[in-house]
């Protein structure tokens, strides 16, 4: 939406800017932010907020109005209040008022998905665009490690966003061939495989951290291996139910929040792979411009991420090892000039 086309309504109601009186608390009125582009009128004139996300609040600074999160509020900040003054930017409607939703997309499980899988190949290849990936162990499970770990190594992955059970898992599977007990060779459950997982987060303690482990060449392949020895940045998010976990896994939430938000913030493509809390989550953190995918085999899942709001995420309801297999595939066509 060009500014001139804003602009041309002569709009004349200033936004509404109260105090906070104190520390991560602001008056009841504030406005809450959407994912999509927002501009607010300021000084007589339309100004975009930068740092653009869902469920934050808009701050005036002397560099301009940001999204600022409601624990990072501080005593003194300029919040934006009410919906007077406020204006968002539908990609599909246009300029319109508030008129955010949730509940508004559909997601087909029909879709050709050899065309989104090429159109993805294309941008990794042809544009140099990188995957910022979010993951859930499926990944593991499913024999997609071996493929995710292959474009980890042909530079098409700019960090990795996860849980510690993706991480315990493809070691698991990488020191004793197993995942979740489960033999990688036969799919059949392996005699006290049970424990392996168990056996995996013992090893990496004993060396200190996955980047120890990788170093001390006791950890010689896998998607954690491939990042340590890729300079991949990757995060793992803890959570209550986690084993161990690893050394490496963030178990304060709001530092692993923060993280993830600091390695979203300049991504080209966010690829979402089985795992649905870790994909709400991520889609909370970005605009509406921002390209993301969701790969799952159950369709419900890849529907809930766009009843969330994050209605620009293309969805692909396949085998997510299917899925890193054909895309895989795709890129080495691409590069040999097949297709």
């Amino acid at each position: 939406m060009e500014m001139s086309l804003i602009q041309a309504q002569n709009y004349k109601n200033n936004v509404l800017i109260r105090e906070a009186k104190k520390d991560r608390h602001v008056p009841d009125d504030f406005y809450s932010t959407t994912n999509q582009q927002t501009f607010i009128f300021l000084n007589n004139k339309w100004i975009e907020v930068k740092h653009q996300r869902m469920d934050a609040l808009i701050v005036i600074t002397e560099f301009g109005p940001f999204c600022k999160k409601l624990r990072d509020i501080k005593k003194g900040d300029k919040i934006v209040c009410g919906s007077i003054g406020i204006k968002i930017i539908n990609p599909d409607d246009n300029l319109c008022d508030t008129g955010f939703s949730f509940m508004n997309n559909q997601v087909s499980s029909e879709r050709r998905n050899d065309m989104l899988i090429h159109d993805l190949a294309l941008q990794l290849v042809n544009e140099d665009k990188k995957l910022t990936i979010v993951a859930g162990p499926v990944v593991v499970h499913t024999g997609g490690d071996h493929y995710l770990s292959e474009l980890i190594r042909n530079s098409h992955v700019a960090s990795i966003l996860t849980g510690n059970a993706l991480a315990v898992h493809d070691i698991e599977k990488n020191l004793f061939g197993t995942s979740l007990g489960v033999c990688s060779n036969t799919g059949k459950a392996a005699e006290n495989g049970y424990r392996n997982h168990m056996r995996a987060i013992n090893q990496v303690n004993g060396y200190g951290s996955i980047r120890d482990i990788v170093n001390a060449k006791a950890l010689e392949s896998g998607i954690m291996y491939e990042c340590v020895k890729n300079n991949v940045p990757f995060v793992l998010a803890g959570s209550l139910r986690d084993d161990g976990p690893l050394p490496d896994t963030v178990t304060d939430m709001i530092e692993a929040q923060d993280q993830y938000a600091k390695l979203l913030s300049d991504a080209d493509i966010v690829l979402i792979m089985g795992s649905m809390l870790h994909g709400i989550a991520t889609g909370n953190m970005l605009s509406d411009s921002a390209q993301m995918i969701c790969v799952d085999i159950n369709s419900a899942v890849v529907t809930k991420l766009s009843d969330r709001g994050s209605s620009q995420a293309t969805g692909i309801v396949t085998d997510v090892g299917l899925f890193l297999n054909l895309l895989v595939k795709e890129i080495k066509l691409l590069e040999v000039g097949v297709n």
